[in-house]
């Protein structure tokens, strides 16, 4: 069996999370968000290139946990979709890229953090060998 992929993207939130809900009462997660680029040098030392800046959704109950878990300005991974839809924008119709998460996490390597488990897990019971060895005791010779 074939490992699945799908695209992903980091970054950081630039702008405040918003939360709506439509018609149906499904929620809609959108924020903007940040990526910086970087160029390698010759010497393998690293320029900072120009942030660009783009669109990212979420939807559903995964919308409603992503609002209240980021703030502005968190480092993120997410896990989705690119899509590209028509827009109006000044009269004009523009083409709007943005991505569509299916999951979205804090980025490990640039959060401190502590994590609260949904669920608690039983502490383990201490081992106990099916086989214990015999005691040693010291031999005098």
């Amino acid at each position: 069996m074939t490992i699945q992929t799908q695209q992903s993207l980091s970054g950081f939130l630039a702008s405040e999370p918003q939360l709506a809900f439509n018609a149906k009462g499904e929620a809609r997660f959108w924020v903007r968000i940040g990526q910086e680029h970087f160029e390698r040098n010759d010497d393998g030392t690293f320029t900072q290139m120009e942030t660009t800046y783009h669109d990212l959704v979420m939807f559903r109950r995964n919308a409603e946990r992503a609002y209240a878990m980021f703030n502005k300005g968190d480092a993120f991974i997410a896990e989705g979709y690119t899509h590209t839809s028509p827009r109006q924008r000044d009269g004009e119709t523009v083409e709007v890229e943005e991505f569509v998460a299916k999951r979205l996490g804090h980025d490990s390597a640039r959060t401190n953090y502590t994590l609260q488990r949904r669920r608690t897990v039983p502490p383990l019971a201490p081992a106990t060998p099916s086989n214990p060895k015999p005691a040693v005791r010291p031999v005098s010779l």
